[in-house]
């Protein structure tokens, strides 16, 4: 497997030292979920969305992309996990538009959805609308969680992999957890499971497909059981893992040396002709 061009330029994590890694990767979780619960119902309603150009009518002047930059044009969606909302990607946002990303869009998808199939629909309607308001073909996604294996299945299934270049996932269950809290209660979250008839459904061929994976995870992440489930499996797509140290789940979408990873791996210019997939695990430490 051919090395990521970001991975040299990553910030590197502490090593784990167990139990005192596990302890600190703790303690921040709670820190983060403190912050995120501060920030959540600024989150609760969609983003405000600037309309397009009508119909016949020319869409004016648009800001020049930055010099070598070509991916600043190309819009980024960020989908949040289960029982969450756009806050949770407030720091990410920041970041990326920081350097130089102009267009980025958040959707929040309902709680109350019961299959996750319904939301990676949704999310596709929602894609087509980025792509139609930006002029642009194609967008990146950045997935944390639940998001990431709702988006993969768009990418997957529902003929996504057409508009997606890039999809990063942050912590998602590729191929089910045996955590997953209220499994027998929510629809959505059965489904997260492994051995579920969804998560089976991601293991058929996927000869084709055209999307760049980028999977992060973290070998302190309880919400991932095993932990390996993270990583995305599968012989037809093109896939990279990066396993994170020092870091839990709720960390994952919000600590700076990964929003710099993440940043990185969206502006690698890799194009989809001649591409081999190349499923393997790399490291940010």
């Amino acid at each position: 497997m051919k090395a990521l061009p970001f991975l040299s330029l990553l910030p590197r994590l502490p090593g784990p030292r167990f139990p005192a890694a596990l302890l600190g990767a703790t303690v921040l979780e709670l820190v983060v979920l403190t912050g995120h619960l501060v920030a959540y119902p600024f989150g609760l309603t969609q983003e405000r969305r600037t309309p397009g150009p009508l119909p016949g009518t020319s869409p004016g002047p648009r800001p020049s992309p930055l010099p070598g930059s070509p991916a600043a044009e190309r819009p980024v969606v960020l989908l949040h996990g289960f029982i969450d909302n756009r806050s949770v990607f407030v720091l990410l946002r920041r970041a990326l538009a920081r350097h130089g990303r102009r267009h980025l869009a958040s959707l929040n998808y309902s709680p109350l959805t019961r299959d996750l199939r319904t939301a990676a629909e949704l999310l596709g309607r929602h894609v087509e609308e980025v792509c139609a308001r930006t002029g642009q073909r194609e967008v990146d996604i950045v997935g944390h969680s639940l998001g990431g294996l709702i988006a993969r299945y768009y990418v997957q299934r529902l003929g996504g992999d057409r508009r997606v270049r890039t999809l990063v996932t942050l912590g998602t269950p590729h191929g089910g957890t045996a955590v997953a809290p209220g499994a027998g209660i929510h629809p959505i979250v059965r489904q997260m499971r492994g051995g579920s008839a969804l998560i089976e459904e991601l293991r058929r061929p996927a000869p084709g497909c055209r999307t760049r994976f980028v999977s992060f995870w973290s070998e302190l992440d309880q919400v991932m059981v095993p932990v390996g489930t993270a990583c995305v499996d599968h012989p037809d797509l093109d896939a990279v893992n990066v396993r994170v140290t020092g870091i839990g789940h709720l960390a994952l979408p919000v600590h700076p040396a990964v929003a710099a990873a993440v940043r990185e791996a969206l502006e690698t210019q890799e194009t989809r002709e001649g591409t081999v997939p190349s499923t393997g695990t790399t490291s940010v430490a």
